[in-house]
């Protein structure tokens, strides 16, 4: 009993120093999946790691009168588990625009007293327009039906009998929609109208039942698509064929089979051409031969084919108004074409920057992750969207009717391609769980979109993403904000800070400030080449970024990905020390103090500026109990002098805002000299709250600011100066003073 006494008594000052801990620095052992032989500790795909595949053949045919899809073709399914499966489910995601959807349903409304008719019209479902999949056909190889029940956006296949490990099942389907108008109804494919000649640019996706992802971590993916969270996909096989009206020109996912049937002999010429044009785009379907044909209308029509290995999903665009170029970019050993297409509503814009963005982009991307893989990349223009699939993207940035190309409109338009194109590694390629976690291909690809920006195109504004445009977000309502780590459905309007630029500002934080250049992109290749082509979930990102890096980042992603903490790191209180000046009295050999002027050392004083000068303090001679067993010494009369003619200041910091961060100090001194001192996060692990921390300076400092360029998203840069300034004092004008 005594000596439990003495231990409680002997920590008492520790528990009542942590009450306010929360194991910001703990591991994130708990809230990460156990690793074994399928995902292992190191982040890395493990001995046993497994994924199913799915090759598809399909044709379909664009009926151009009425606007609607009629497809039919054979999925094959290879079940690659360790687990036979009796059942199999599909996404069926055009029925998100069919009568009673889920999301229909779901989707809160309130009337106010004025309202848009559109609006009106969507939110009660009065639209003139009739979506969703009517299914024809469900059969086996031999043409025998098979029984299915569709769940909203899901559709359950049962299978004749269990599809055992290593076995495949092939099936066949026919189905029909009508295609949604983008303005009418919205959807991230479907059609555009341009009443002036009355012509569409068709964008199709979704537009075919696709395999829903099972796998080790869950099992088959089970959420229904509202329309926000994307998509789970398996990677395989694509045969494609499509039908359109012959003047119609069509760009798709993979690579054209038949281009002597599909191109006229003067296209066919030009696109050879455009295969060695590493210079510059070459037009194949010039500005005037798109305005011609919109005039006129084929009767007939033409089957365009097309083939891809390895890809995730399939997608297409066409339309009698496509102007189209190409260019050829050299990535590794590989030749890469870069193809736009557009109305000529996009020109002059389209002509002069789009395929110049797929060229800047897979470079760009290819250096940081892996080499782009694909043969194609298209860049298709479509008013009011940004969306991709694999080798090509629909993207906006439409000039006014007079042709003029303001800065904004440019910066917004190459970063849309910029962004769309780079979803071609994240997750086309890095394939990760969009449904789930949004982050992990729109946080990391709007990441590498700012560093193509910067290294691209130097002269666009990069603020919202990076720290410094995440400020007003971070410090908003938190009793509604959602940490970066929930569900794409369940972020509410919260969805694009949380799903793409807070995310690459903690990117940008982590590379500039928390591990530096050269490490960071190592461990964010290392986790590219690692997941390549397989399905990453956030714990292999996570734990692959540590392991080739050697540094312990759970504090970070606990802070930045797990929580809705801010960053507010308070310069609550500078003090400046002297050391006392001696001298050694030659008969006694003992130090005495000089007198000088400087002021007598008082511990609580609150200093709010320099004004008051240094205050001094006695630099004893170490005890020799300091010592223990160790036989030599210390020089204290050599340190002495050293430190007698140096500034020592003392900082608190405060972790006002929760999240740990790292700390930036900017020294101004006397003579008008910077200098700029980082100190890692780590300095908060023994309390996160609060620390302090001296300094030693050669020089006499007259000014100290915390993060001076706004690199760690800190929201109140009023409580980051000393001299300290009255509560409505403006950062910004310290520093024009300064």
């Amino acid at each position: 009993m005594r000596s439990a006494l003495i231990w409680l008594v002997a920590v008492a000052p520790f528990f009542a120093s942590a009450q306010g801990w929360q194991g910001k620095f703990e591991q994130l052992n708990e809230l990460l999946p156990t690793p074994n032989g399928y995902r292992t500790g190191s982040g890395a795909p493990g001995p046993d790691y497994w994924q199913q595949r799915a090759d598809y053949v399909m044709s379909c045919e664009v009926n151009d009168d009425n606007q609607s899809l009629t497809g039919s073709g054979t999925i094959t399914y290879y079940n690659n588990a360790p687990e036979a499966l009796s059942y199999l489910w599909l996404q069926l995601d055009q029925n998100i625009n069919a009568p009673n959807s889920l999301t229909a349903l779901s989707s809160p409304g309130a009337i106010r007293d004025s309202i848009p008719a559109k609006n009106l019209g969507s939110m009660v479902g009065a639209l003139p327009f009739k979506g969703g999949y009517q299914i024809k056909a469900v059969k086996d190889a031999a043409g025998k039906p098979l029984p299915y029940l569709i769940n909203y956006t899901m559709m359950r296949v049962e299978l004749p009998k269990p599809l055992k490990t290593g076995e495949k099942f092939s099936f066949y389907i026919e189905w029909f929609y009508n295609i949604n108008d983008r303005m009418l109804v919205g959807g991230r494919s479907g059609t555009e109208y341009f009443p002036e000649d009355g012509n569409y640019v068709y964008t199709i996706a979704q537009w075919f039942p696709r395999m829903c992802v099972f796998d080790d971590y869950e099992g088959w993916q089970n959420k229904q698509f509202l329309g926000g969270g994307e998509f789970a996909l398996t990677f395989g096989d694509y045969k494609v064929r499509i039908t359109v009206p012959s003047d119609h020109v069509v760009g798709a996912t993979g690579w054209l089979q038949n281009p002597k049937e599909a191109l006229s002999a003067q296209q066919l010429e030009r696109f050879e051409a455009s295969k060695n044009s590493f210079d510059k785009p070459l037009l194949i379907v010039t500005p005037d031969e798109a305005k011609q044909k919109e005039k006129e209308r084929a009767k007939t029509k033409k089957t365009w084919e097309f083939h891809a290995e390895n890809v995730r999903d399939f997608a297409f665009a066409h339309s009698r108004k496509f102007i189209w170029d190409a260019q050829a970019v050299r990535i590794g050993s590989k030749v890469v074409m870069a193809q736009s297409l557009y109305p000529k509503e996009g020109n002059p814009l389209w002509e002069m920057e789009s395929t110049k963005a797929i060229k800047n982009t897979l470079e760009v991307y290819s250096a940081r992750t892996i080499d782009y893989p694909y043969p194609a990349a298209y860049s298709v223009h479509a008013a009011s969207i940004g969306m991709e699939y694999p080798m090509i993207c629909f993207n906006f940035g439409r000039p006014p009717k007079d042709g003029t190309i303001s800065k904004r409109l440019l910066e917004r338009m190459v970063g849309v391609i910029v962004h769309e194109v780079g979803h071609n590694f994240f997750p086309m390629i890095i394939n990760s769980d969009e449904r789930q976690w949004t982050w992990m291909d729109e946080g990391l690809n709007t990441f590498l979109e700012k560093e193509t920006k910067r290294e691209r195109y130097p002269d666009f504004d990069l603020t919202s993403e990076i720290p410094k445009g995440q400020v007003a977000f971070m410090k908003g309502d938190k009793s509604v904000m959602r940490p970066i780590m929930a569900m794409a459905d369940n972020q509410s309007r919260y969805n694009g800070p949380n799903g793409y630029t807070k995310p690459s500002a903690a990117l940008t934080l982590l590379r500039e400030t928390v591990m530096g250049p050269e490490l960071f992109d190592q461990a964010f290749k290392t986790y590219a080449e690692r997941w390549a082509f397989k399905h990453p979930k956030p714990g292999d990102f996570f734990r692959s970024m540590e392991d080739a890096s050697a540094v312990d980042l759970d504090w970070f992603w606990r802070g930045w990905f797990y929580s809705t903490d801010h960053v507010d790191v308070t310069l609550d209180q500078v003090k400046w020390f002297r050391v006392k000046k001696t001298s050694v009295d030659p008969e006694r050999k003992k130090i005495k103090t000089q007198v000088g002027d400087l002021k007598p050392f008082n511990s609580a004083s609150g200093m709010t500026d320099f004004s008051d000068g240094p205050r001094e303090f006695n630099l004893m001679n170490t005890p020799t109990a300091d010592y223990r067993e160790f036989m030599n010494r210390v020089n204290d009369n050599s340190l002495r002098t050293e430190l007698e003619s140096k500034n020592i200041y003392e900082l608190t910091f405060k972790n006002t805002g929760g999240l740990i961060s790292p700390v930036i100090i900017e020294w101004t001194y006397k003579d008008g000299s910077k200098e700029i001192e980082k100190i890692p996060a780590e300095v908060w692990r023994t309390n996160e709250n609060e620390f302090k921390k001296v300094f030693v300076k050669a020089k006499e400092v007259v000014n100290i600011v915390i993060d001076p360029d706004e690199a760690t998203a800190d929201v109140n840069r009023n409580d980051n100066v000393f001299p300290k300034k009255s509560e409505s004092a403006k950062f910004d004008q310290f520093k024009q003073k300064n």
